[in-house]
């Protein structure tokens, strides 16, 4: 047996785990008012009055306040001065209130009136023109407020927030640092539990235990099992498989501390690996470190994706996303959501800078057969890239 896969239990696995004993502290109201400081200044830069902020990850960025989207709009709007003004429900103001980072103006609206009418007195109040509308925000928020707010021009705020959350402040590292050093560790125990005719849902139900254990916010955000064949799809097969001995095992899982995402996977075999298995474990491998040598402040996005595809193409894979190969992106940004802006993929050519986080995980899938993905994370340094994991050591034993 590989190092590290099998040989032990769920229930002894979960019996060693304990609260993550350091955690990173939590973002405070400090930062939060820097955040707000940031934004107005790249809304003066874009001729913007006023940044109108929808419930999930963005409110959750400016405001702290880790509250789902729903058809009811609960919103921020932050205009160039003053205090921000925040609509949500009047049967949610007391919620709200007691999960709110900021000092702000609440303004609550009946079941039976318009949200978007308060949103538009606000903005008129100060005689905005031009609004930028969250870019997360759904369609019938944004038609919503063109019908509402009449003379003020509705435009996309994605560059605006997205400036904001591309570059991490060293808070947002910490955090991210304890979320994917948490996943790595659950990581390590499930490899442990694998056996014979195990199921790939016990798996997943471990991971989701283990997470809650060492102190997730939610256990795990996601879980992928995938076993033998369905390796070769990207995000695996519907049913439930069973482990044979010899089967490659892909694991896709990630966890949240204080809203801040892991995601990491990892490629190996519970038993011995095929010499197919190993060499296009080594070529994923390859790909995965030349595009995080590659990484410097000025280096464009999709330069990162390239240099991992001259990889694979020069071992015989592509080019481009022609199977067998790289199917997807070579990575994606991460924070407070899993996948963000910026990417590393063609076409996207936002220059790379200090503080932005990455998923580095250029996959080889060879089709109807398998397919082996490695995933670490790294952020990006004066200097280079830097690691928020260690990667996979190797298939024989991929936890060192």
């Amino acid at each position: 047996m590989n190092q590290g896969i099998g040989g032990s239990t769920a229930a002894k696995e979960l019996a060693d785990l304990r609260p993550w004993a350091s955690r990173a502290p939590r973002i405070t109201r400090e930062e939060r008012v820097r955040r707000r400081v940031q934004a107005r200044r790249f809304m003066a830069q874009h001729g913007v009055d006023a940044l109108i902020v929808n419930a999930g990850t963005n409110l959750r960025y400016y405001a702290g306040l880790p509250w789902a989207a729903s058809e009811r709009l609960v919103a921020m709007l932050l205009r160039r001065t003053g205090k921000p003004v925040i609509v949500c429900p009047h049967f949610e103001q007391g919620s709200l209130e007691a999960s709110l980072g900021v000092e702000a103006d609440i303004r609550t609206w009946h079941e039976h009136e318009s949200p978007y009418r308060l949103v538009a007195d606000a903005l008129h109040e100060d005689g905005a023109t031009v609004a930028a509308l969250d870019p997360q925000a759904p369609f019938f928020v944004a038609d919503g407020l063109r019908a509402a707010c009449a003379g003020t021009r509705i435009v996309n705020a994605a560059p605006i927030v997205d400036a904001c959350r591309m570059i991490k402040s060293s808070s947002e590292l910490a955090l991210m640092k304890q979320a994917k050093a948490m996943t790595l560790e659950v990581h390590r125990r499930a490899a442990a539990i694998l056996a014979p005719g195990i199921a790939a849902s016990d798996v997943k139900r471990f991971i989701d235990e283990a997470h809650r254990s060492l102190g997730a916010d939610h256990g795990s955000t996601f879980c992928a099992v995938q076993f033998a064949s369905a390796t070769a799809y990207p995000h695996g097969l519907p049913g439930d498989q069973r482990l044979e001995r010899d089967d490659l095992v892909l694991i896709d899982t990630g966890c949240e501390v204080d809203g801040y995402n892991s995601d990491i996977t990892r490629s190996y075999v519970f038993g011995t690996p095929s010499v197919e298995h190993v060499r296009v474990w080594k070529v994923e491998r390859a790909a995965q470190q030349a595009a995080f040598d590659a990484v410097r402040p000025g280096v464009t996005c999709e330069e990162i994706d390239a240099v991992a595809r001259r990889v694979l193409q020069r071992a015989g894979y592509g080019p481009d996303y022609e199977l067998p190969g790289l199917p997807h992106r070579t990575g994606h940004g991460i924070g407070l959501a899993v996948h963000e802006p910026a990417y590393l993929v063609r076409g996207d050519r936002t220059p790379l800078a200090t503080g932005m986080c990455f998923s580095n995980e250029p996959m080889v899938v060879v089709p109807g057969r398998f397919g082996i993905r490695l995933e670490d994370h790294f952020h990006v340094t004066e200097c280079g890239a830097e690691w928020f994991t260690e990667p996979q050591h190797s298939i024989m034993a991929p936890f060192g």
